[in-house]
């Protein structure tokens, strides 16, 4: 009996297994909230998907139409898009350091959490910032929304994740505030397993959309003809 009440004694100890929690926040109503919260992300990304499907299939059946002229033609923009690989590799990068915050969240690390929470979130406005720097060379070069399909589709897809990403940003933002006000560290750790997983879909989604905006036509018309749209 003595001994139960030392292990007792010891659990609502601040220095002992509550060390991740010691004002007992993760109560049962926080994690039905935090599920849900999981829930609702997993089913807007669903619908997220879905939009891009429409949109990619659309794009692959335009560029079947004659007055399509391919972008990765040897003097078109991407015949060479380094810029677009160093804007990846900054995507990869904030997304690595939101995974950092994800596991050092977990284990309690509220150092850790703050520097790759913030680097994460540092990263993507890196990435758009290329991305609106890319957009500025495709003007410059000529190749303005309209004057082109090709075009059209490539400032609609680059844009609509853009914006994705920058939505992703706001939240990123909130839990900041959080930190700086020193919410306790339980409490956050649902908002950046959150983000962590947001970056890591708009990362895959990048990727998908970078293999396809740099394809060759010959691409496009296998891709066609394997879905029926030739």
């Amino acid at each position: 009996m003595n001994r139960q009440l030392l292990r007792n004694t010891d659990s609502a100890d601040p220095g002992g297994s509550w060390s991740l929690d010691p004002e007992g926040i993760q109560t049962p109503e926080g994690a039905n909230r935090t599920q849900t919260a999981k829930v609702g992300l997993r089913l807007f990304l669903v619908v997220v998907s879905s939009l891009f499907f429409l949109f990619l299939m659309a794009f692959i059946a335009r560029s079947q139409v004659a007055d399509w002229l391919p972008l990765t033609e040897p003097l078109g923009p991407l015949a060479n898009p380094w810029q677009l690989w160093l804007n990846s590799a900054l995507l990869v990068f904030g997304s690595l350091a939101l995974q950092w915050a994800r596991m050092a969240a977990r284990q309690g690390h509220l150092g850790a959490t703050v520097i790759g929470f913030g680097l994460g979130g540092v990263f993507a406005l890196a990435f758009l910032a290329g991305q609106l720097w890319v957009w500025q060379q495709f003007v410059a070069w000529g190749y303005f929304v309209s004057s082109n399909p090709a075009n059209s589709f490539f400032y609609l897809l680059t844009g609509l994740h853009g914006l994705h990403l920058l939505g992703g940003l706001i939240a990123w933002s909130r839990t900041v505030a959080k930190f700086l006000h020193r919410v306790p560290l339980p409490q956050l750790s649902a908002s950046v397993e959150l983000c962590a997983i947001y970056w890591h879909y708009l990362l895959g989604l990048w990727l998908v959309l970078f293999a396809l905006l740099t394809s060759t036509p010959e691409t496009y018309a296998a891709i066609a003809a394997f879905c029926g749209l030739r």
